[in-house]
């Protein structure tokens, strides 16, 4: 019982022990990783500039992207760092913080996606009431509700991991800090630890994903009664970004989880991982802009007004 190796850090799996393709790999995750900040700071740059975006939607919508933007900076560097120094480690403390960053900006996105599903309920089966249900203190506090729900979630997982003792080497089958993968390391039994962990994890999905089903429901019995095909399709074209985006993010961590319990670790098993955790925060934008008229209405804006500063400037430095 005393003679347990205390664990100061620990070893991630890396893409290749091939130093060119480690290098492809560097330049593979810089490109995404630019992709996602790319993406989503001009998300929320759209937002601040354009007056037209001031809306509950898009207030939500630039939550979002936060919390994508943290996702994707906890995620991937490290892996990034590791592939140009060809090394796999990471401190005890900074798997503990990636944890719980990881855990946090996760399950607080999925609080604001449900949000977002509720914003869309109102604003379509209740229209006449929607400036007053969705007034500014009502979606900062729905925003701050996510925020500290995600903080709470991910402090309980992250202490239930930690407290318990390493001992089945310092290894971890990922190519960041796991928790299904961290309490395979663990000394004794943690059947129930993990259980219990992907039980609640369960729970929370499960709840969220009921709410946003049950608030579509409503939305699609309300838009098929709208006489108009043009008015049903404007009405779809608003909640069709938003349902790519709940399906992308919940089934993709559904597999992945689900797979966590697998025993062995495959160069597929590392393609599902990158998938769950760096697809989505970078694809979430594009899925956006694409659907969205009014934000690729402000993205031209605001690329236009950057360009006529740009040519201003040069004009008068010449």
């Amino acid at each position: 019982m005393f003679n347990r190796t205390t664990v100061t850090e620990f070893l991630l799996l890396a893409f290749s022990d091939v130093r060119e393709l480690q290098s492809l790999h560097f330049v593979v995750f810089l490109m995404i990783y630019l992709a996602g900040l790319l993406g989503n700071l001009l998300i929320i740059i759209a937002k601040a500039f354009d007056h037209d975006l001031h809306t509950p939607l898009y207030f939500f919508l630039v939550n979002q992207a936060i919390l994508d933007l943290g996702s994707i900076s906890v995620t991937i560097p490290k892996p990034m760092v590791n592939s140009l120094m060809n090394t796999r480690v990471i401190s005890y403390s900074g798997c503990v913080t990636q944890v719980f960053l990881f855990m946090f900006l996760g399950s607080a996105d999925l609080g604001v996606l449900t949000i977002m599903a509720y914003d869309r309920y109102v604003a379509i089966c209740q229209p006449l009431q929607y400036e007053r249900v969705m007034n500014r203190r009502v979606c900062i506090q729905m925003a701050a509700s996510a925020w500290i729900s995600g903080i709470l979630y991910s402090a309980l997982h992250t202490g239930n991991t930690f407290v318990i003792s390493f001992c089945g080497g310092n290894r971890v089958d990922q190519f960041f800090c796991h928790i299904p993968q961290l309490l395979k390391l663990a000394c004794s039994d943690t059947d129930l630890n993990e259980s219990g962990v992907i039980a609640f994890s369960a729970c929370l999905v499960l709840s969220c994903f009921v709410l946003i089903i049950v608030s579509y429901v409503q939305i699609f019995k309300t838009v098929l009664r709208i006489p108009s095909e043009q008015g049903r399709h404007k009405a779809f074209s608003t909640c069709l970004p938003h349902i790519t985006v709940v399906s992308l993010f919940i089934f993709s961590g559904i597999f992945a989880y689900l797979k966590s319990n697998s025993s062995s670790t495959s160069r597929l098993d590392l393609v599902v991982d990158v998938f769950y955790s760096v697809v989505p925060p970078v694809m979430n934008p594009i899925i956006y802009s694409m659907r969205n008229k009014e934000i690729k209405a402000a993205l031209r804006k605001l690329i236009r007004q950057r360009l006529f500063m740009i040519n201003k400037m040069f004009i008068f430095l010449l």
